[in-house]
């Protein structure tokens, strides 16, 4: 009988679709181990309409899934908890139980985010004035509001089918999505304009997808490092270590996008009001092998420059 792995995901399309990914890859190095999917509900998916910038708690797509990593043993049940679990690393906060770890960080591809019109337009200058724009992000809002004022973002909830639904009946004039998700579900032919994650940069870590496991179970732990992409790991640590440095809640308007080319990394971010009337932006390039410290040291630039004083009036958020 092959060994098993249970592997834990949020029950969502395309969760779903993500976690098969991280199996078909280990499988096929693995041909003699199985990996069984295990889906689970999180807080995300029961709560689909507070907007996501008014949600008091971290861990909101992720929490539940955790908590059945952490215990490793059959619940009340018998049925197995799992483990390891595959996140979208965007949602994952930066504090994670200290029992577990990334693994594996796969091969990242789309970090950009898009725009899926109702009519077909080629620039954002093209949309009629105060254009309703659905998001759930903050981070999204202050750049829309920076790309042009008079456009009007609404918060927007469900899953990518919903939102596409509701801007089909006509409750939008456009929706943002994550490039990643939309192409994972095979519905890049949706999208209507690409931004650049230079110019709208994303959250850190979008498009990349996290592998987390026990520190302590060695052995898979050595079997999930297979799939593990350097680069993808390095880009995304680097972007992730915006949040731990700023010490920021999840939903704050805070945005981070960082490129290895060659032997270098250059990491861009921003750190905003909710207005998006103090923005700040920097960037920074280095070694690659410095990719965390470059994105402290660029963290610490935005702190300077006046991210302490934003990040202290916005709800959430520590105190430096």
């Amino acid at each position: 009988m092959k060994k098993t792995y249970i592997v834990a995901s949020r029950g969502s399309k395309l969760a779903v679709i993500q976690s098969e990914a991280v199996i078909k890859a280990l499988s096929q190095l693995h041909p003699d181990i199985k990996f069984e999917l295990k889906l689970i509900t999180t807080e995300g998916d029961k709560d689909r309409r507070t907007a996501l910038w008014d949600l008091k708690t971290s861990g909101f797509f992720t929490s539940q899934v955790e908590d059945a990593l952490v215990s490793g043993k059959a619940d009340s049940t018998g049925s197995p908890q799992a483990d390891l679990a595959v996140h979208s690393f965007k949602d994952l906060p930066t504090e994670m139980p200290e029992q577990l770890i990334i693994a594996a960080v796969c091969k990242r591809e789309f970090p950009e985010d898009c725009l899926i019109t109702a009519k077909a337009i080629s620039s954002i200058d093209e949309f009629p004035p105060s254009a309703k724009i659905g998001t759930s992000s903050l981070r999204r809002v202050v750049q829309i509001k920076k790309l042009r004022s008079d456009l009007q973002p609404t918060p927007i909830r469900g899953n990518v089918p919903t939102r596409i639904r509701l801007l089909k009946e006509g409750k939008f004039d456009a929706i943002v999505l994550a490039r990643a998700g939309l192409e994972r579900l095979g519905m890049g032919s949706e999208i209507s304009i690409c931004f650049e994650p230079e110019k709208f940069i994303p959250a850190p870590a979008q498009g990349a997808l996290a592998v987390q496991t026990r520190a302590g179970n060695g052995e898979l732990n050595k079997l999930v490092l297979g799939i593990d992409d350097e680069v993808s790991r390095l880009e995304a640590m680097a972007e992730r270590q915006i949040l731990v440095t700023t010490r920021c809640g999840c939903h704050a308007p805070v945005g981070a996008f960082a490129k290895i080319t060659g032997v270098n990394i250059r990491i861009c971010a921003f750190i905003s009001d909710a207005e998006g009337g103090n923005f700040i932006r920097r960037e920074i390039e280095g070694p690659a092998i410095d990719a965390q410290c470059l994105g402290e040291k660029l963290a610490n630039q935005m702190l300077d420059a006046g991210g302490r004083e934003i990040l202290k009036k916005l709800e959430g958020c520590e105190k430096k």
